[in-house]
């Protein structure tokens, strides 16, 4: 019991040590963003076109806080996008006890390569995604009303989008290593194939900022497309792991 208890407690001295240094290399990386506010606040401007719908060709805020208050919020998520190596490195550490050597192993592998696939669905949402749906949204009703975007509106609408995609994309990698540990089979993907794709079609409503079919469809035939690569590279983790498992059983 006793050694139950030190355990626990060096467990969470770790995950304290961890989160502290975690939150100070964020703090630093958002302060350094900060500074760059405004060309953070540009670049993601560009899908936009130079707004040439709109009256003043840039957008508006309405409040007295609105432009720090979402400088800041921009800052401190490129902050986290910068430390995401940083993170996931302590976070890879911290759960690597409970793995046995090749799943650890896998773990460092892929751990690269899921900082690559992040930043590679944030460029599909910057290049291929936004631009159609803000000019979408910029023309629609433009000969009714004149646009006046708000920059915290659009900054938000950017930033939440570019989060998700990098999240979609994580879902090969995902679903490779949990194959590979026996969470999940190749049988069981294709499986839900179905499911999977009802499931693109409501994630491409939720994440684009239209209820076009155009943008949906660009939303979920990407994530299409990634759960049948996750299901071929869930066969590969599948196979990998029966084969260790036979070696283990003959050694």
């Amino acid at each position: 019991m006793t050694m139950e208890n030190q355990s626990f407690g060096q467990h969470l001295a770790e995950l304290r040590k961890r989160l502290t240094w975690s939150a100070v290399v964020v703090a630093m990386a958002t302060a350094v963003a900060f500074v760059f506010h405004q060309q953070i606040l540009t670049v993601l401007m560009v899908p936009a076109d130079g707004f040439t719908q709109t009256s003043n060709y840039k957008p508006v805020y309405t409040e007295l806080t609105e432009f720090i208050g979402i400088a800041m919020k921009a800052s401190l998520l490129v902050g986290i996008a910068i430390s995401f190596p940083f993170l996931l490195w302590h976070l890879v550490r911290f759960v690597t006890p409970g793995l046995n050597s090749a799943e650890r192993r896998y773990l460092y592998i892929l751990m690269p390569l899921s900082t690559g696939v992040f930043f590679a669905g944030c460029c599909f949402g910057y290049f291929v995604l936004f631009p159609p749906a803000v000019k979408f949204l910029l023309s629609f009703g433009s000969d009714v009303a004149t646009p006046m975007i708000r920059i915290g509106n659009y900054v938000n609408l950017m930033l939440s989008l570019l989060f998700w995609m990098g999240i979609v994309f994580e879902l090969p990698v995902v679903l490779f290593f949990l194959s590979r540990i026996g969470v999940v089979t190749p049988t069981l993907l294709a499986r839900n194939r179905r499911w999977a794709i009802l499931g693109a079609f409501v994630l491409g409503a939720l994440i684009t900022p239209t209820l076009d079919p155009v943008n949906q469809s660009l939303v979920a035939l990407p994530i299409i497309v990634l759960y049948e690569v996750s299901i071929q590279l869930s066969k590969v983790g599948y196979k990998i792991r029966k084969k260790s498992q036979l070696s283990e059983k003959n050694s």
